[in-house]
């Protein structure tokens, strides 16, 4: 028992203001200084734009056979894959055009294919810290775009108590926008009960399978992602990216986040985890759990 309550201090304790301002000077390196929220920026906006539609598109041809319904509401979009589709299949020589007869690959196959690299989920190399998040397979380039942080978006003074309840997946932004990321118990229920809500159609408005062991965007595994230690220096970095109004409809099926209000107007806010340097395979994700803003 009391192993488990120092495993579970461990992973909450970064999260704990008491703790953070009598250990500030102590672990210096695992704090990241911001002059500015506004430049809050490892790459640009842009850069994170074209990696998750570059991802989110390929995704969504691998599975285009299961797309028919959005497809025939988007005439002018099914045209356009339908374009990118043949150029896929030519790549991997596949001599029919028919997308019927497509080779499905799965989403860290097609996650290799289009980014050069694939991560998942595994037991940490940190004593104690539970399961952690691996480059699996390929080469990751600083400055790449490696993961996402899933979970429901929770604007100021919106009600989070009972959820936050020994839950160590909450991730504050600066702007004091909260993002829940546990995928059990109360936190899962909200995020279901979210997702179906905003649904149109066939239209889905976010992901629902980061929930699951088998998630449908592979790169949304960033909660999963540890702190790092003296030991272990952060090798990525979180940075927040509001969702353009602009974002193709039928990709947004591949967000792994939802807002928890209905009724608020702007975009929506996602986290993703940039890294710092070049990541090898075999490399275990490791970030900072707050930081500081000057």
């Amino acid at each position: 028992m009391l192993r488990e309550l120092r495993r579970r201090w461990g992973s909450y304790k970064y999260r704990f203001v008491p703790w953070l301002a009598l250990n500030l000077r102590r672990q210096r390196r695992t704090l990241r200084y911001v002059p500015e929220s506004s430049q809050d920026k490892v790459i640009a906006d842009e850069d994170v734009f074209e990696t998750l539609l570059k991802t989110f598109k390929a995704l969504f041809i691998n599975d285009f056979s299961r797309q028919a319904d959005i497809l025939a509401l988007l005439p002018e979009v099914k045209s356009q894959y339908l374009e990118l589709l043949t150029v896929e299949q030519k790549r991997s020589k596949v001599n029919s055009c028919n997308h019927q007869g497509q080779h499905v690959f799965s989403p860290e196959e097609v996650l290799f294919n289009t980014l050069g690299f694939t991560v998942s989920r595994d037991r940490s190399s940190l004593v104690s810290a539970g399961t952690g998040v691996f480059v699996t397979k390929g080469f990751v380039p600083k400055g790449t775009v490696v993961s996402m942080y899933p979970g429901t978006v929770y604007r100021k003074h919106e009600p989070i108590f009972f959820q936050s309840l020994g839950n160590p997946f909450i991730f504050r932004c600066i702007d004091g926008v909260l993002i829940d990321g546990n995928d059990k118990g109360l936190s899962r229920s909200v995020y279901r009960s979210c997702s179906r809500r905003d649904q149109f159609g066939p239209f889905q408005m976010s992901d629902e399978s980061w929930l699951t062991a088998t998630p449908q965007n592979p790169l949304a595994v960033g909660q999963y992602v540890n702190n790092c230690s003296h030991e272990k220096a952060a090798n990525v970095c979180y940075q927040e990216f509001d969702v353009p109004g602009h974002f193709p409809v039928e990709l947004k099926q591949y967000l792994p986040n939802i807002v928890y209000s209905h009724d608020v107007e702007s975009h929506l806010r996602c986290v993703v985890l940039v890294t710092l340097r070049d990541i090898k395979q075999g490399e275990e994700l490791f970030s900072n759990y707050y930081t500081v803003v000057s």
